[in-house]
C-alpha cells in the first residue's frame, strides 16, 4: 500500500512544471552583518536592492514583478534583506528589532513568493497580521515580528513539497538568521511560527537552536516521530484547523517522500491548540481563532 501510495505521488509531482531560477535580476550586494548598528544601514541597502529591482523589471516589461515590487516601496517598511531572483527572497520586519522583548519569526511554507508577499495568505501579510494582533491583544507589549522568507519555496504541487530536501538547505540559513538576531538583541525570547512546509523547515533547524517556542501550523508532519526528537530547548506547540486540507495527507515517510508522524497526534507530544475551523491558507487571518491564539503564544502568554 505504501509503495502505491508513494508511486501515485511521484506521478502527480512528476506532472508539475519545473521552477526556473534564470531570469533577468541580479544578485543581491554583500550586506554587512547583523548588529544594532548595522540595522539602519541594513534596512537602507535592503531598500536599495528593491528599487533596483523594480527598476530591472521595468526596463524587461516585466509589468506583475514591477507591480509587485513597487508596493514593498511603501513609506515606512523596513526590509532586512531581499534578492529578486527567481520567486524571490524576502526578509521583513515589524516593529523594533533591536529593542523588542520578544521576537516572533513567521517561517511560510510552499508557494511563498514576491507576488501576494503583503497577503495574509503568505509570509509578509501572515507576519503583519500577527503583529497587529499582538498590539490589539496587549498594546504595552515590545513585540517585534519578522516575516522570513529567507529560502526557495518550494512550488505547492513539486517534488520539492513532498520531501525534506529543500528544507534541509533552508534549515542552515534559518539557523544562522536566529544567531544574527541575538547578536542584535541578546536577550529577547525568540519564536518560530512555521505554516506549513515551514514546519519542516523549522523542525530541521531546531536542535539547539536559542529559541522559546516553536508553533507548527498546518503542518504535514516533521520527519520526526516526537516532539523529543527535535532536540530544541522550545516549547512545541501545534494545531490544524478543522477546514484545512493537510489532514487528508498521509502521515508515512517512505523512500524520501512524506514527513512521518502528524505533529497534533497524541504521540508526538507538542503542546495542542485550537486554531478553528478555516482553511489551510487561513491560519493568519485577521479575527480568526487562530491567529488569537498565535499572537498569544508570541507574548509569552500561552498558558
Amino acid at each position: 500500500m505504501l509503495a502505491r501510495l508513494a508511486l501515485a505521488v511521484v506521478s502527480v509531482v512528476a506532472l508539475a512544471p519545473p521552477v526556473t531560477t534564470a531570469g533577468p535580476y541580479a544578485a543581491p550586494a554583500v550586506l554587512p552583518g547583523l548588529s544594532p548598528q548595522t540595522l539602519t544601514v541594513r534596512y537602507a541597502a535592503a531598500r536599495h536592492e528593491i528599487e533596483r529591482a523594480v527598476s530591472t523589471a521595468r526596463r524587461v516589461r516585466d509589468r506583475g514583478r514591477a507591480r509587485d515590487l513597487s508596493v514593498l516601496l511603501s513609506p515606512g517598511r523596513s526590509f532586512l534583506s531581499f534578492d529578486a531572483r527567481g520567486a524571490g527572497r524576502i526578509v521583513e520586519v515589524d516593529g523594533d528589532l533591536a529593542g523588542a522583548d520578544r521576537i516572533a519569526v513567521v517561517v511560510p511554507g510552499a508557494g511563498n513568493r514576491i507576488g501576494g508577499f503583503d497577503s495574509w495568505k503568505f509570509a509578509g501579510g501572515a507576519a503583519r497580521s500577527l503583529y497587529l494582533r499582538t498590539k490589539a491583544l496587549d498594546p504595552a507589549a515590545n513585540v517585534a515580528v519578522i516575516a522570513w522568507l529567507g529560502y526557495d519555496s518550494p512550488a505547492v504541487v513539486s517534488r520539492a513539497a513532498v520531501t525534506a530536501g529543500r528544507a534541509v538547505h533552508a534549515a542552515t540559513d534559518l539557523r544562522g538568521f536566529v544567531r544574527d538576531l541575538k547578536a542584535v538583541n541578546r536577550t529577547a525570547e525568540i519564536g518560530l511560527f512555521c505554516h506549513s512546509y515551514g514546519g519542516v523547515v523549522c523542525a530541521k533547524a531546531a536542535p539547539g537552536l536559542p529559541v522559546a517556542d516553536l508553533a507548527l501550523v498546518g503542518s504535514p508532519g516533521t520527519t520526526a516521530d516526537r516532539a523529543a526528537d527535535l532536540r530544541t530547548p522550545a516549547r512545541v506547540w501545534a494545531a490544524r484547523s478543522t477546514g484545512d486540507w493537510i489532514r487528508h495527507v498521509p502521515n508515512i515517510r517512505f523512500l524520501g517522500l512524506g514527513f512521518g508522524r502528524d505533529p497534533i497526534s497524541r504521540s508526538f507530544g507538542a503542546t495542542v491548540f485550537d486554531a478553528g475551523s478555516g482553511s489551510h491558507s487561513q491560519y493568519f487571518r485577521p479575527g480568526s481563532r487562530s491567529l488569537r491564539n498565535l499572537s498569544l503564544i508570541a507574548l509569552g502568554q500561552g498558558a
